[in-house]
């Protein structure tokens, strides 16, 4: 028993002298002159060739696209923001873009980390470069020491990438808008990584299944890909893409935003009004202590999406009535936002808005209606399945004239 517990506490001592010379390998970083996002710091997600999505994934923040044209698959995503594909916003935003990346690029005397893993590295505010790849395993910790403007950029000579269940987390009164990471190639982010920050590669950015962004995935030449993913840029207060005349033709921005046209910046990504709460890995933004988010829209990702399938049990398509008009299935529930419906794998009706209800036709034998939903919150869609077992007088004595089915 002795020998086992002084061989724990010589691992704990090893794990905390480890800890201690990581950081002190770490010098001090020179401060980071400011990055303006200007038009595209209301976008959560800004790709260039193509922005594809998989899966309920939520954004909460704006989408936009230029110079490609195609957004597959964000059908079932959740934007609770304005889509901008290929339009005059998209390319200004994209404009932007590059004059952020530059300038995070121009940083000087960054702090070389190249050939280090960024887990385990507590980094005050500051410039940090990697001379070729970044690679994050765990958790990266970024000090803010209790400066809510403590801004940190990160220089990646190319590529950008993190494995499952790594994180990124801010203490002592940071805030995400205020990282930038400058990515000369592409970002790929593992699987439930809790990232925080913005994301700003040259090429592309792939955020594999349910990994989460406190931040912005911006893409300038390349594509942006999700997987059930949530990205939330709400805590930086940036407004809408959409310009707001002026007396000087001036577009209103947010707090991470500068003027298009000659306006002046508003900050370097602060968030306006007040100072944004520590966020923790693997959760979204929390409304700041002293700035409630605004009624239309929450600033926390929730999962509170439920539903059910059920055959009607009375009135037409009840029971008695089965076998020559068929039934009538429906899911009720809350959150819902789309249901697919299909009948023996082969689909028979969509709905998008309420009643999500369909009549199944009479068949004789057993049948299987199953029901695709997906949610207007960050719930994981689900498919429902109702079967059923329809008497034979459906095919003996089928309805004369043609089929009533409107499904």
């Amino acid at each position: 028993m002795s020998n086992r517990m002084h061989l724990r506490r010589a691992r704990c001592a090893g794990l905390t002298l480890a800890a201690g010379l990581a950081f002190a390998a770490v010098p001090a970083a020179a401060q980071a002159s400011a990055v303006l996002l200007g038009t595209a710091a209301p976008f959560v997600v800004l790709a260039g060739s193509t922005a594809t999505n998989t899966g309920p994934s939520v954004l909460n923040g704006e989408l936009g696209l230029s110079p490609g044209t195609s957004l597959p698959g964000f059908n079932a995503a959740v934007v609770n923001g304005a889509t901008h594909n290929n339009d005059a916003v998209a390319a200004q935003a994209q404009a932007s873009l590059t004059t952020a990346y530059d300038t995070a690029a121009g940083q000087l005397n960054p702090v070389d980390l190249t050939g280090q893993d960024l887990g385990g590295l507590t980094l005050t505010a500051g410039n940090y470069a990697f001379s070729t790849s970044a690679q994050l395993t765990g958790a990266l910790v970024l000090d803010a020491q209790g400066d809510p403007n403590a801004q940190f950029v990160f220089q990646i000579g190319s590529t950008l990438t993190t494995a499952s269940a790594s994180s990124v987390v801010m203490i002592n009164g940071g805030s995400p808008c205020n990282v930038y990471w400058q990515i000369a190639s592409s970002a790929t982010l593992g699987s439930t990584t809790a990232f925080q920050g913005n994301l700003m590669a040259y090429t592309s950015i792939t955020l594999n299944n349910r990994a989460t962004v406190l931040g912005r995935a911006l893409a300038r030449n390349g594509a942006v890909t999700l997987d059930d993913n949530v990205l939330d840029a709400s805590a930086c207060n940036t407004g809408s893409s959409t310009p707001t005349p002026t007396d000087g033709g001036t577009p209103a921005t947010g707090g991470g935003g500068s003027a298009a046209g000659g306006g002046t910046p508003a900050g370097g990504g602060t968030p306006a009004g007040g100072v944004p709460a520590t966020a923790t890995p693997a959760t979204v933004p929390v409304a700041r202590a002293n700035q409630s988010p605004p009624a239309s829209r929450s600033t926390v990702a929730t999962r509170n999406g439920r539903a059910a399938l059920r055959r009607a049990t009375s009135g037409p398509g009840s029971p008695a009535a089965s076998c020559t008009t068929g039934f009538r299935a429906a899911v009720t529930g809350a959150q819902i936002k789309r249901v697919v419906f299909s009948l023996d794998g082969k689909r028979i009706a969509s709905r998008s808005g309420t009643p999500f209800r369909v009549l199944v036709p009479a068949l004789s034998g057993r049948h299987n209606v199953t029901a695709r939903v997906t949610f207007k919150d960050a719930t994981r869609a689900k498919t429902l399945k109702l079967g059923y077992r329809a008497c034979a007088s459906a095919v003996r004595n089928p309805r004369n004239g043609p089929s009533q089915f409107t499904g």
